[in-house]
């Protein structure tokens, strides 16, 4: 099936994270679900008015909740000339804890070290099989690494606060989040200050993207489609 590649991320009103996904270095059609352009549905569109009859849309998305599950196979659906097959979500794939850990180390933050609070920050969701699996993450770096660490939300709780003083209780002296976010944008940036009002000293990752080992990420994605679709 030769079908063209189109990532889908969730759109901001932040520039920069559009640019964030724009630079990843994939050589895919590029859209977004709402609030940046062009939207999935106009690319989608434009597809099957150049004559293409069959799409992989790989979500860039890093857990199954609302836009994934609901969202993203309407949108979809609004373009039936086309047969789109959609890919799993990038979820909590190995490639991109260790992009985490190496943004905790370009911070200067050490995993190494057992004084070390670290908290792992992400969006957020309802749904909570989604926040589950940010849950899950935290518990495997305990488990992995000396430093201490614990999940917050920038939508849910635990919130990035709360999140600090479970860490400082159990030991930590030192702290710093690390970004459980594809690109920047207003939510990172809510986090970011919402730590730094309960910890001056903290250390703030960037984001996971760009980085190469995303692309690479998004790739294994689009050809797994790809093969389960032939």
């Amino acid at each position: 099936m030769n079908a063209p590649l189109v990532v889908v991320a969730h759109g901001s009103r932040d520039p920069r994270s559009a640019a964030t996904i724009r630079a990843l270095p994939l050589g895919a059609r590029v859209s977004f679900l709402d609030l940046s352009a062009p939207l999935l549905t106009d690319v989608l569109c434009s597809l099957a008015a150049q004559g293409h009859r069959d799409a992989v849309v790989v979500p860039l998305l890093l857990g199954s909740a609302y836009h994934a599950r609901v969202d993203l196979p309407a949108l979809v659906r609004e373009v039936p000339r086309l047969r789109v097959s959609i890919a799993d979500v990038l979820g909590q794939d190995p490639l991109l804890e260790n992009i985490a850990l190496d943004r905790l180390r370009a911070a200067g933050a050490d995993p190494a070290d057992p004084s070390l609070g670290v908290v792992v920050a992400a969006v957020g969701s309802s749904h909570a099989p989604a926040n589950d699996a940010v849950i899950a993450l935290a518990r495997r770096w305990n488990t992995r690494y000396p430093m201490l660490v614990a999940p917050a939300f920038a939508t849910a709780k635990p919130d990035v606060a709360s999140a600090i003083a479970k860490l400082r209780a159990r030991g930590a002296r030192r702290f710093a989040v690390a970004s459980w976010f594809l690109a920047p944008g207003l939510l990172p940036d809510r986090i970011a200050a919402r730590a730094r009002q309960a910890e001056p000293s903290v250390l703030l990752t960037d984001s996971l993207a760009p980085d190469p080992r995303v692309a690479e990420l998004v790739l294994a994605r689009y050809h797994a489609t790809l093969a389960r679709a032939a």
